[in-house]
């Protein structure tokens, strides 16, 4: 009977100690406080710089949930620490209310203010060893508008406490923060234990800083909870305002129309450089160094419909019929072979003439002669000459005052077209006009 009275006792005793271990493994804080993963490249900081106050007084030192305040605090800190994507920020550490042991001031500065780093702050964060002493939030709030004072861009502060045994000196303290930085700062509490009234003062903290907010440590359930304060302390989400692929604070080139493909800088594209993007080039493929219009089409200075790189007779008048390269031209076929009579019913095409040179009565025109490659070259050029000459002769029955023109043969030696074809030999035979400067 007593055997079987002491195997239960003892069945019982074991059972209960293996609960209470179970209990309070549920109740570890610490697995709540796991990082949680958030890549880079997804935000931007929204903060320059962050400081954090913690609060190591003897009343961070009791127990809550199966362990201090003090390791709970020290837990949330670590977990925030790199949950936090690496960044480009400037980071700082003050702790209050030490035991004598820690330090023998009000306040000391662990880290900082410097550049952060994740292994910078966790070894910070792993020296401050002993809570203990009184509570002077109020002088590391004092102090941190010191550290903080040469800094440029928003600022974020997160005080981590329990907020026991304190009067209203840490308010005012907040307040005065608030005030020297203006809209730079934001305050962030988070309260360690449950004591309504550290509660109640670690919301007011929080509420002097106008723009952040107050949460309970035991309040996170997840490594996403963490990975969401953190979201909202220290960073904003890239937007891509014209969807181009390039996040806004990288983009040189807002509101790019959408579907244009860009540069890494989130400009359209321009293949040939001529300043005008390929969406909107009409003319792609210019070559290097050409001015270009709005379209990105290269100059056409006369608008006789050739580029001026390209216009070997620049400056043709208004109406003139031009050929390829720009030069001022009878299209028709003025002349059969080896002959210098012009053909009466081409005459339209001399009357064009007539008319551009009427409205344009201060141009002075040379009028060349060509050949094709029949007969040689010297009877070519007195043809070409005879050529030349009729048209002009032309021009002078019309009214054209024979001072504004004058002319000149060039034989064969000027082909435009292959002699080797009929097609090419009476392309050949032809008049051009050029201008007199």
């Amino acid at each position: 009977m007593k055997r079987s009275y002491f195997a239960t006792l003892f069945f019982v005793v074991i059972s209960a100690m293996l609960f209470g271990c179970a209990a309070q493994q549920v109740q570890n804080p610490q697995s709540l406080f796991s990082p949680y993963a958030l890549k880079a490249d997804s935000y931007q900081p929204k903060v320059d710089n962050f400081m954090v106050i913690l609060d190591m007084s003897s009343s961070m030192a009791e127990q809550y949930n199966g362990q201090s305040k003090f390791k709970i605090a020290k837990d949330f800190l670590s977990a925030m620490n790199q949950t936090l994507p690496n960044m480009k920020l400037n980071g700082a550490l003050r702790t209050y209310g030490h035991s004598s042991s820690v330090s023998k001031k009000l306040t000391t500065l662990f880290y900082g203010l410097t550049v952060y780093s994740s292994a910078g702050f966790e070894e910070a964060l792993q020296a401050v060893k002993k809570a203990g002493g009184t509570s002077p939030l109020a002088s590391a709030i004092n102090a941190g508008n010191d550290d903080l004072k040469s800094t440029q861009g928003p600022i974020a502060i997160i005080v981590v406490s329990d907020g026991k045994d304190m009067d209203k000196a840490p308010m005012a303290a907040a307040k005065n923060m608030k005030k020297q930085f203006g809209g730079r700062i934001c305050i962030y509490t988070v309260l360690t234990g449950n004591d309504p009234a550290g509660g109640k003062l670690m919301e007011q903290i929080a509420g002097a800083g106008e723009c952040g907010f107050s949460v309970r440590a035991d309040g996170f359930k997840s490594g996403a909870d963490m990975a969401d304060f953190v979201k909202k302390v220290f960073l904003a989400k890239h937007v891509d305002s014209d969807g181009d692929g390039v996040y806004d604070e990288l983009d040189r080139c807002p509101n790019t129309p959408k579907g244009v493909k860009v540069d890494a800088r989130g400009c359209p594209l321009d293949m040939d450089g001529d300043g005008v993007y390929d969406y909107l080039d009409k003319c792609p493929n210019t070559p290097s160094g050409l001015k270009v219009n709005s379209r990105g089409c290269p100059l056409d200075t006369d608008g006789d419909g050739v580029y001026d790189y390209l216009d070997k007779c620049p400056g043709t008048p208004k109406g003139a019929k031009i050929n390829a390269q720009g030069c001022w031209i009878l299209k028709t076929i003025l002349f059969d072979t080896d002959k210098a009579h012009i053909k009466s019913r081409l005459h339209s095409d001399l009357n064009a003439v007539v008319t551009v040179l009427g409205k344009n009565p201060a141009l002075k025109v040379e009028i060349n002669g060509h050949t094709d490659n029949v007969g040689s070259a010297a009877y070519n050029m007195k043809l070409s000459e005879k050529r030349a000459k009729a048209v002009m002769e032309y021009l002078v029955s019309k009214g054209i005052d024979s001072k504004r023109l004058s002319t000149k043969g060039f034989g064969l030696t000027m082909p435009i077209a292959d002699n080797d074809t009929p097609e090419g030999r009476a392309k050949n035979r032809r008049i051009e006009l050029t201008l007199i400067q």
